[in-house]
């Protein structure tokens, strides 16, 4: 049990009502888990108002509400807090709840597009191999140590955050590396945290089904940086147009990687090939397993970071070398007739034509290269021409199939794709809805030495069509349908 004035340290309160020494028992954002003694936060989503479920809270016991708008009916049993953002609120309570974990460890944030879930993934396995006991927060899996946990958001909700952090000053870990999404930034959920460093990767279209702009999604992801204190870091990709502007205002440490200007961190790729990369990083040459100069990259936010944090440099490069890429990031394999599949999680342009140039420049160009693409239903629908003209632009055959329509009709997802593909390249295109069939088509299409490329969905091991989820995972699927093929 928590007193509940302890719990609210650091939260702007406007009014309340009631008594704020009472012991509470746990925090609750969903009406629906509340138990006796909790208190509940009110938040506004996009689907659904907790403001809503004030009164069905009580009745299963909350003591203490938490909201931006006080009710029209007050229980006299029940404490009222009125907050002028429930968002806040909850970080700021989560975190004094759980004793303020991100205090006692080296947390570091990264953000941008796309490359996130690859840096904090191998900054997590670098870290591990140099004898640390290290936390992941991310897009694929939550790790405490040892012990791995499913995510289901790129950055979990304040609450969810604060648990695992303590869970890791429990289990003894000294790092951990967090995914810092826009949504989570814009949504409050990183608020309260203690970053020590914080990572900029890249900054192109996508989210903009949730932000009204682009400036909007490029000002959130700013305010991270701008909140850093002067103790942590900023590493930022100075190659990318936003990423001195990501510079501006903070007064953390300022930090540049780059391939193609001056920078803190500088790497020159001298060879790059389908088995990894030679770099050149600051007068030292690496080989790491990784492919292309979009990991080029990664690599170097992960080095710099290394650094930063203290390990000897040239130890650093040393653990770079070991690195293992991440699951559903430029996963490849060879089948037995020679056919070569790459599953790789690009879902915005820019990720997708970073993929398709790095195989484009590996390649001998006798071979097809074969893209399998599709879009998310109830997503950014912006992207859609784009993610086609890209895929049809830059591969010998492309075809468009369903990724996760959610409540949308394939079809009109598949239409909509489709007003983006050039005359001239329509003989290159098909489109499949059915995403097995698809794949079993690009298979059936491709010849000994030929490269497939599945685009979009990466790690997911599932395809959502109509609100529910079926098993589905890329990868699995064409090993299978490449295996029967062989026979």
């Amino acid at each position: 049990m928590k007193i509940l004035k302890d719990i609210l340290y650091k939260v702007a309160i406007e009014s309340a009502k009631g008594s704020t020494d009472v012991a509470i028992s746990k925090i609750e954002f969903d009406s629906r888990k509340v138990e006796a003694n909790d208190v509940f936060v009110a938040i506004r989503g996009s689907l659904s108002d907790g403001h809503d479920y004030i009164e069905k809270a009580i009745q299963l016991g909350a003591k203490a509400i938490i909201c931006d708008t006080l009710p029209e009916n007050i229980a006299s049993e029940v404490t009222y807090i009125q907050v002028k953002d429930t968002n806040t609120a909850l970080a700021f309570m989560a975190a004094n709840y759980f004793e303020d974990p991100s205090a006692k460890l080296k947390l570091v944030g990264v953000t941008g597009t796309n490359g996130k879930t690859t840096i904090a993934s191998l900054l997590f396995q670098l870290f591990q191999k140099a004898g640390f006991k290290v936390g992941l927060l991310s897009t694929v899996k939550i790790v405490v140590d040892k012990t791995e946990y499913p995510a289901t958001h790129t950055t979990p909700d304040s609450l969810t955050i604060n648990h695992y952090l303590n869970e890791m000053i429990e289990a003894g870990v000294t790092h951990c590396f967090m995914e810092v999404s826009s949504h989570g930034i814009h949504q409050k959920r990183t608020e309260a945290l203690h970053f020590v460093g914080g990572i900029f990767t890249n900054l192109s279209h996508d989210h903009l089904d949730y932000h009204p702009t682009f400036a909007e999604y490029r000002d959130v992801k700013k305010s991270f940086f701008d909140s850093l204190p002067k103790s942590a870091f900023v590493l930022s990709n100075i190659d990318d147009k936003n990423g001195s502007v990501m510079l501006q205002n903070t007064v953390a440490k300022k930090l540049t990687y780059a391939l193609k200007s001056y920078a803190d961190y500088r790497a020159q790729i001298l060879e790059s090939q389908l088995s990894g990369l030679l770099l050149k990083i600051n007068d030292n040459e690496v080989w790491v397993k990784l492919i292309g100069t979009f990991n080029a990259y990664n690599v170097l936010a992960i080095y710099g970071t290394a650094v930063e944090l203290g390990i000897d440099s040239l130890e650093a490069l040393r653990l770079l070398s070991d690195l293992e890429s991440v699951s559903g990031r430029f996963q490849y394999i060879v089948s037995d007739g020679g056919i070569t599949a790459v599953v790789d999680y690009a879902h915005t342009p820019d990720a997708l034509e970073n993929v398709l140039k790095t195989i484009n420049d590996i390649r001998t160009k006798n071979e097809q290269l074969i893209t399998v693409v599709g879009c998310g239903g109830n997503r950014d629908k912006t992207k859609r021409p784009i993610m086609a003209k890209m895929a049809t632009d830059l591969s010998d055959k492309a075809v468009l199939t369903s990724d996760n329509p959610r409540n949308e009709d394939p079809e009109v997802i598949l239409d909509e794709m489709e007003q983006g593909v050039e005359p001239q390249n329509y003989k290159k295109m098909l489109r499949i809805t059915d995403r097995k069939q698809a794949i079993k088509t690009a298979c059936q299409l491709a010849q000994s030495k030929d490269i497939i490329l599945i685009a979009g969905k990466g790690h997911e091991t599932y395809q959502e069509v109509n609100g529910v989820r079926h098993h589905f995972d890329d990868m699995e699927t064409v090993k299978e349908i490449l295996e029967q093929l062989n026979k």
